[in-house]
């Protein structure tokens, strides 16, 4: 009889769902066609938006390149590896007390199985300045694209 409280499930479960709450989901801004398909959805550019879930008043937005034609209609393309990012203040920051010196803040799959974009925040504190990291993660190829923005601290209307 198999038992159904295998710790290598309870250790997988609690992990994704850790991950599933620290990222943020983003909203989608808008897309543009890069390329007609006759068949299939469009290859595409879309941006999304997204707040920093532990630090207000950074807001992020993520371009991604978008794969088109009848798989990607389907869920079933790989999205490449092509994205840009852009981090800026849009309101008064206030860190928290314990900010880490690294934590994910936005994850998004880009293929079916084992790719992602992931959004990693750093404090560079000697600087007092916010780096956020985006990442293009695959299970084997570790993170052949990157993209990267600052957001130093600064007052914001008079504070």
């Amino acid at each position: 009889m198999r038992s159904t409280n295998n710790p290598f499930r309870v250790v997988a479960a609690a992990t994704a769902c850790l991950v599933a709450a620290m990222a943020v989901q983003a909203e989608q801004v808008g897309c543009v066609t890069t390329e007609w398909k006759l068949v299939g959805a469009n290859h595409r550019v879309c941006v999304e938006s997204f707040p920093d879930p532990k630090v207000p008043g950074v807001t992020c937005h993520v371009s991604q390149a978008r794969t088109g034609g009848v798989s990607g209609s389907l869920g079933l393309a790989e999205d490449p590896s092509q994205f840009s990012l852009a981090c800026r203040q849009t309101g008064p920051i206030s860190l928290p007390d314990k900010l880490p010196k690294e934590a994910t803040v936005f994850s998004g799959d880009t293929s079916v199985l084992f790719k992602e974009t992931r959004v990693v925040r750093m404090w560079d504190e000697a600087n007092r300045t916010l780096i956020y990291l985006a990442i293009s993660r695959k299970l084997i190829d570790g993170a052949p694209a990157n993209s990267i923005s600052t957001v130093p601290l600064m007052p914001w209307g008079g504070r």
